[in-house]
């Protein structure tokens, strides 16, 4: 996992989007895999639930970067 950058919308500030960068799907997925099992994590993510899911929804897009982009 590579962290891109976090963004608050403006006009939605309870919403947070981030950007994080991946060599090829496969190898997000484990990532993710790796990350929502490592025990600290979970004991951080337990702890902040403890008076309800802070999170109501989470939405993943995957994308390529075009041939004029500086990320390319």
């Amino acid at each position: 996992m590579t962290n891109v950058g976090y963004w608050v919308p403006r006009e939605q500030p309870n919403t947070l989007i981030y950007i994080l960068a991946y060599p090829n799907k496969e190898a997000a997925a484990k990532a993710w895999a790796a990350f929502r099992a490592d025990p600290d994590w979970v004991k951080a993510r337990t702890e902040s639930e403890k008076d309800g899911k802070i999170v109501e929804k989470m939405e993943s897009v995957y994308m390529d970067a075009v041939d004029f982009s500086k990320l390319k």
